[in-house]
């Protein structure tokens, strides 16, 4: 692997990957590694945070809402929000570097969404404040025969908890920031502990580079996974923001409840990619293959379902299997690479656990199903797995690796079927000849976003969620903003 980014790295070795708690960045009395996926080597250390340090973080947070005026100083806010980009852009080179070492995301996604794209995004949420309707005038009226002159005002909730995963760490770390900031509240981040640096980079341009006044943002690192749990059930705590797996989903609703505190969700996936028997087929199963294993399969979103017309099932394997073994792994650091290592050891087995579950159903491999040939680091094959039907748990349950299932259907109805026969409801893909009838198709799935012959549906401007057990909510555009408002009606008797 290229090592021409070591020096960029090592100004953030030097520097220390410390908490931000209060304004301040705080060593912590406790460290951690950080480590490469691709060679399995420490990269460095960062702060292990301890619940006297969460507990630091949220009085901060909940301090700075209540008493420094945060809230209401819009201008402030959109100012912050700008100076963060402009920061971030300055600073992209040595964040891209740290993100390809760290997450082990190839460099061609750093050009998009794990680091340019969500580090722009932060300009839209910045105009979107300034332009928002932030009050409404809904006229006089006499209910109860009393003339009333009503308004609805729109408020930020307060101290949101913003905890994340370790797959696409900047896109969704800035993705909670951004609305949060824009809408007035005030953040503590609980990173993965896969990912501190990231975070932590994140703490340091806030601290270093704005105007964010103490306790806006505070970044709490570290491997103690109660911390999670502590902020979800923290009667100090307004709203819990929380990207992860639909297991945990529910844990944090369920923590949630005891306050009624308010809650975002956004959680797995098993999303269907249907080729309709008018497509190219080629071009379809070529185009699956790449987004089922672009960055090693990990994220929620991935089509990982790929339905094919039953006459042309042994066709589009071939096609697929084939891509797949074209594309390979890679060094994430190389400008050609798609898939690169799974973010760690543990993940490596768990997906691995999934393969040999594969087998047990009755599946077969039409390519890979093992560790990658790699001396080092945690490395999944690209696999393509055929021969099952889509009541296994393997075609219901979410992988999060390099990992595609073939399923065949028999008509748009019956892929309209296997695709909403799923406990999720993430996204989905349809590809056909016919525009109106894929449009039709896309229209009937019960997913939150849907991709019509390659179609990107992620912006900033678009929500981003799920149906059924894949989220509660949205993040991004103007729903995603909403997500962190609430919402006062007054009214005045009029004279």
């Amino acid at each position: 692997m290229s090592r021409t980014s070591d020096r960029l790295l090592d100004d953030w070795r030097l520097s220390g990957s410390p908490l931000l708690i209060d304004g301040e960045a705080v060593p912590g009395a406790r460290r951690f590694a950080t480590v490469d996926p691709a060679t399995g080597e420490v990269l460095g250390e960062a702060a292990d945070a301890d619940r006297d340090d969460l507990d630091r973080a949220v009085a901060a947070a909940r301090r700075a809402f209540d008493e420094s005026g945060w809230a209401g100083d819009l201008a402030l806010r959109v100012r912050c929000l700008r100076q963060l980009r402009e920061a971030l852009t300055r600073h992209a080179d040595e964040l891209r570097e740290l993100t390809i070492r760290e997450v082990g995301a190839p460099r061609f996604l750093t050009y998009g969404a794990q680091l340019d794209a969500p580090v722009a995004d932060l300009a839209w949420f910045a105009d979107l404040a300034e332009t928002y309707d932030w009050e409404r005038d809904l006229g006089r009226a006499a209910p109860m025969g009393v003339a009333s002159d009503r308004r609805v005002v729109r408020e930020p909730v307060g101290v949101v908890a913003a905890i994340t995963p370790w797959n696409f760490p900047h896109q969704i770390n800035l993705a909670k920031l951004g609305p949060a900031l824009a809408a007035g509240n005030t953040v503590v981040l609980k990173p993965a502990p896969d990912t501190p640096w990231c975070a932590a980079a994140l703490g340091r341009l806030i601290l270093e580079e704005t105007d964010v006044p103490p306790g806006v943002v505070n970044v709490v690192t570290g491997t103690d996974h109660t911390l999670g749990a502590r902020l979800t059930a923290d009667p100090r705590v307004d709203l819990i923001s929380f990207t992860g797996s639909t297991a945990t989903g529910r844990a944090v609703m369920r923590g949630a409840a005891e306050t009624l505190k308010r809650v975002f969700l956004e959680l797995g996936g098993k999303s269907a990619f249907i080729v309709l028997d008018d497509a190219d087929l080629k071009s379809a199963c070529s185009y699956a293959a790449f987004a089922g294993i672009t960055h090693a399969g990990q994220g929620c979103a991935i089509t990982t379902r790929l339905l094919v017309p039953r006459n042309r099932h042994d066709d589009a394997v071939e096609i697929t299997a084939r891509t797949m073994e074209k594309i390979g792994v890679g060094d994430p650091g190389d400008d050609g690479t798609v898939c690169g290592p799974v973010i760690s050891a543990r993940q490596r087995d768990r997906i691995e656990g999934h393969l040999r579950l594969a087998a047990e159903e009755g599946g077969s491999f039409a390519t890979g199903g093992h560790r990658a040939d790699r001396d080092r680091g945690f490395w999944i094959e690209p696999t393509l797995i055929t021969g099952l039907t889509n009541e296994s748990r393997t075609a219901r349950e979410e992988i999060f690796g390099p990992v595609l299932i073939v399923l065949p259907h028999d008509g748009d109805d019956d892929a309209v079927r296997i695709a909403n026969d799923s406990p999720y409801g993430l996204s989905g893909a349809v590809h056909g000849g016919d525009l109106d009838r894929a449009r039709a198709v896309a229209r009937r799935l019960r997913t939150g976003t849907v991709s019509v012959n390659g179609g990107i549906w992620y912006a900033a401007d678009v929500p981003f969620g799920g149906y059924k057990q894949s989220g509660v909510g949205r993040e991004m555009g103007v729903a995603g903003f909403e997500e962190y408002l609430e919402t006062k009606a007054i009214a005045e008797g009029a004279a």
